[in-house]
Protein backbone atom coordinates (compact mmCIF):
# COMPACT_ATOMS: atom_id res chain seq x y z
CA UNK A 1 0.00 0.00 0.00
CA UNK A 2 1.18 3.38 -0.84
CA UNK A 3 0.70 6.18 1.68
CA UNK A 4 0.06 9.62 0.41
CA UNK A 5 2.45 12.04 1.92
CA UNK A 6 0.85 15.18 3.16
CA UNK A 7 2.42 17.95 5.08
CA UNK A 8 0.83 20.72 7.02
CA UNK A 9 2.14 24.18 6.54
CA UNK A 10 1.90 26.83 9.15
CA UNK A 11 -1.10 28.99 8.13
CA UNK A 12 1.18 32.03 8.23
CA UNK A 13 3.84 30.48 6.06
CA UNK A 14 3.94 31.97 2.60
CA UNK A 15 3.97 28.55 0.96
CA UNK A 16 5.39 28.14 -2.53
CA UNK A 17 5.16 31.86 -3.46
CA UNK A 18 8.23 32.99 -1.64
CA UNK A 19 8.87 35.77 -4.14
CA UNK A 20 5.84 37.77 -2.93
CA UNK A 21 7.02 39.60 0.17
CA UNK A 22 4.70 40.30 3.09
CA UNK A 23 4.84 44.02 2.26
CA UNK A 24 3.81 43.32 -1.32
CA UNK A 25 1.13 40.93 -0.18
CA UNK A 26 -0.44 43.59 2.03
CA UNK A 27 -0.15 46.50 -0.39
CA UNK A 28 -1.07 44.80 -3.66
CA UNK A 29 -4.67 45.20 -4.80
CA UNK A 30 -6.95 42.15 -4.71
CA UNK A 31 -7.27 42.22 -8.49
CA UNK A 32 -3.48 42.24 -8.98
CA UNK A 33 -3.00 39.55 -6.35
CA UNK A 34 -5.56 37.29 -8.04
CA UNK A 35 -3.88 37.88 -11.41
CA UNK A 36 -0.42 37.10 -10.01
CA UNK A 37 -1.58 33.96 -8.22
CA UNK A 38 -3.33 32.74 -11.37
CA UNK A 39 -0.27 33.45 -13.54
CA UNK A 40 1.87 31.33 -11.24
CA UNK A 41 -0.40 28.36 -11.74
CA UNK A 42 -0.99 27.73 -8.05
CA UNK A 43 -3.52 25.18 -6.89
CA UNK A 44 -6.68 26.27 -5.09
CA UNK A 45 -5.26 25.36 -1.66
CA UNK A 46 -2.12 27.44 -2.21
CA UNK A 47 -4.19 30.40 -3.39
CA UNK A 48 -6.41 30.15 -0.31
CA UNK A 49 -3.32 29.95 1.91
CA UNK A 50 -1.84 33.10 0.33
CA UNK A 51 -5.12 34.96 0.72
CA UNK A 52 -5.33 33.85 4.37
CA UNK A 53 -1.79 35.10 4.89
CA UNK A 54 -2.74 38.44 3.31
CA UNK A 55 -5.80 38.73 5.58
CA UNK A 56 -3.71 37.85 8.67
CA UNK A 57 -1.07 40.44 7.76
CA UNK A 58 -3.70 43.11 7.10
CA UNK A 59 -5.37 42.34 10.45
CA UNK A 60 -2.01 42.67 12.20
CA UNK A 61 -1.57 46.06 10.59
CA UNK A 62 -5.05 47.17 11.65
CA UNK A 63 -4.43 45.96 15.20
CA UNK A 64 -1.08 47.78 15.35
CA UNK A 65 -2.62 51.02 14.09
CA UNK A 66 -5.44 50.69 16.65
CA UNK A 67 -2.89 50.21 19.44
CA UNK A 68 -0.96 53.27 18.30
CA UNK A 69 -4.14 55.33 18.04
CA UNK A 70 -5.27 54.20 21.50
CA UNK A 71 -1.89 55.11 23.02
CA UNK A 72 -1.95 58.52 21.30
CA UNK A 73 -5.51 59.16 22.53
CA UNK A 74 -4.52 58.13 26.05
CA UNK A 75 -1.51 60.48 25.99
CA UNK A 76 -3.71 63.29 24.66
CA UNK A 77 -6.31 62.72 27.39
CA UNK A 78 -3.61 62.54 30.09
CA UNK A 79 -2.23 65.85 28.85
CA UNK A 80 -5.71 67.38 28.81
CA UNK A 81 -6.37 66.04 32.31
CA UNK A 82 -3.12 67.57 33.55
CA UNK A 83 -4.13 70.92 32.04
CA UNK A 84 -7.55 70.71 33.70
CA UNK A 85 -5.95 70.03 37.09
CA UNK A 86 -3.64 73.05 36.64
CA UNK A 87 -6.64 75.20 35.71
CA UNK A 88 -8.53 73.91 38.77
CA UNK A 89 -5.60 74.76 41.05
CA UNK A 90 -5.35 78.26 39.52
CA UNK A 91 -9.08 78.81 40.05
CA UNK A 92 -8.87 77.58 43.65
CA UNK A 93 -5.97 79.98 44.31
CA UNK A 94 -7.98 82.83 42.74
CA UNK A 95 -10.93 81.87 44.92
CA UNK A 96 -8.80 81.92 48.09
CA UNK A 97 -7.34 85.29 47.07
CA UNK A 98 -10.82 86.70 46.38
CA UNK A 99 -12.13 85.46 49.74
CA UNK A 100 -9.21 87.16 51.52
CA UNK A 101 -9.96 90.40 49.67
CA UNK A 102 -13.64 90.15 50.61
CA UNK A 103 -12.75 89.46 54.26
CA UNK A 104 -10.39 92.45 54.26
CA UNK A 105 -12.99 94.78 52.73
CA UNK A 106 -15.65 93.45 55.13
CA UNK A 107 -13.46 94.00 58.19
CA UNK A 108 -12.66 97.55 57.00
CA UNK A 109 -16.38 98.18 56.48
CA UNK A 110 -17.20 96.89 59.98
CA UNK A 111 -14.45 99.08 61.45
CA UNK A 112 -15.81 102.13 59.61
CA UNK A 113 -19.35 101.29 60.69
CA UNK A 114 -18.19 100.98 64.33
CA UNK A 115 -16.28 104.25 64.02
CA UNK A 116 -19.38 105.97 62.63
CA UNK A 117 -21.56 104.53 65.41
CA UNK A 118 -19.12 105.70 68.12
CA UNK A 119 -19.17 109.21 66.64
CA UNK A 120 -22.96 109.06 66.18
CA UNK A 121 -22.57 109.66 62.46
CA UNK A 122 -25.51 109.04 60.15
CA UNK A 123 -24.96 106.07 57.86
CA UNK A 124 -26.99 105.98 54.62
CA UNK A 125 -29.63 103.26 54.59
CA UNK A 126 -28.11 101.39 51.58
CA UNK A 127 -24.79 101.03 53.49
CA UNK A 128 -26.45 99.74 56.65
CA UNK A 129 -27.81 96.68 54.88
CA UNK A 130 -24.36 95.38 54.08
Amino acid sequence: MEKKRSFKMDPLSPGPCLDISDDDLVTISVRDLNRQLKMRGLCREEIVRMKQRRRTLKNRGYAASCRIKRIEQKDELESEKSGEYKELERMQEDNVRSRKEIDTVHSKYMALKKFAAEREMVIPHELQIL
